[in-house]
């Protein structure tokens, strides 16, 4: 097996009503209104072909075997205020 390293970083634009809130073992996600969390992470799409469109997968165990090869995952949030 290889190792492959990806890393994501995204920067939104998010209504202002939005928080950050700790999780039980320490992570942080985010709190969107009416007591609903959000946590960015990774989502595999496939397609047959690379200039058409992609989507995740109905095969539970598809998507089970690849998040078993995930072996540490790190997302962080800061707002950005000016």
């Amino acid at each position: 097996m290889k190792k492959l390293n990806v890393t994501i970083k995204l920067e939104m634009s998010v209504p202002d009503d939005w928080e950050l809130a700790e999780t039980s073992q320490g992570t942080h996600v985010l709190k969107l209104p009416n007591q609903q969390y959000l946590d960015i992470a990774i989502e595999p799409l496939f397609a047959s072909d690379p200039e058409e469109s992609w989507a995740s997968t109905d095969d539970e165990d598809v998507l089970d075997d690849l998040l078993d090869m995930v072996e540490s995952e790190e997302v962080s949030y800061q707002f950005v205020t000016h």
